[in-house]
């Protein structure tokens, strides 16, 4: 059993940015049953566009790291930076939706995905936050600078997050993490735009069938618009 942890830092934070950096850890099966983490594999990808300020300033890519014999990162680059590292079972990120917003199930087989995000915060409701840092204080970890460090780059953060899949796999199993990490969230108001924080139940019909007819936001969303679409109907 091979666990690939991916973490991606792009030129923006939707989804019209770019990927310019791929950081994997796989996190392999011994002949003891225990858990162990692989050196990262962290691949620069060379954008075609601009890197906004904000990714900048969390991240520190700016320009001056990318040359002219960088790749850009399409799909097919994907595959074979994958590829490379060999055949994996299920992929594994932190806040898995944000990485799946830009890998297609094609590249890397249409394998099973674990959000480490909403396992701890089943695993772990009462830590005092769930994020890839706080989880690694809180539960302890001490790791190596030299692969750990500086945070928000995408090796480094791969191996972070590593790190809590293992120590989830104390309590949950890989079968659990994958049905919690794909069940629906409970959206219990509209989480963007004029209605923000609004109730379903007070979003006007045609907001909520403009949110339903969309293919490219988040999916729990447009569920839920659905959703209070259909409890109208039958009212």
């Amino acid at each position: 059993m091979r666990l690939r942890v991916v973490d991606l830092e792009t030129t923006g934070g939707d989804r019209t940015s770019e990927i310019i950096e791929v950081g994997i850890v796989d996190v392999v099966q011994g002949s003891d049953g225990g858990w162990t983490a692989l050196p990262p594999v962290s691949k620069l990808f060379r954008p075609r566009g601009e890197i906004s300020f904000h990714a900048m300033a969390v991240h520190h890519l700016t320009p001056d790291h990318f040359c002219d014999a960088d790749p850009h990162c399409d799909e097919y680059a994907l595959r074979e930076l994958f590829a490379a590292c060999g055949p994996a079972d299920v992929m594994v990120a932190h806040s898995a939706r944000f990485e799946r917003g830009f890998i297609a199930d094609t590249a890397h087989g249409g394998l099973p995905w674990i959000c480490t995000l909403r396992s701890a915060k089943q695993v772990w409701p009462d830590a005092p936050g769930h994020s890839n840092q706080v989880l690694r204080y809180w539960r302890g970890h001490r790791h190596d600078p030299a692969l750990a460090d500086p945070a928000h780059r995408a090796g480094p953060d791969a191996w972070v997050t590593a790190h809590t899949l293992i120590d989830l796999m104390k309590t949950a199993s890989i079968e659990q993490m994958i049905e919690w990490s794909n069940a629906p969230r409970d959206v219990e108001t509209v989480p963007f735009g004029k209605h923000r924080r609004k109730p379903w139940a007070q979003v006007p019909d045609d907001y909520l069938r403009w949110m339903a007819g969309q293919s490219d936001m988040d999916a729990d969303v447009v569920a839920a618009a659905r959703a209070e679409i259909e409890r109208r109907a039958q009212a």
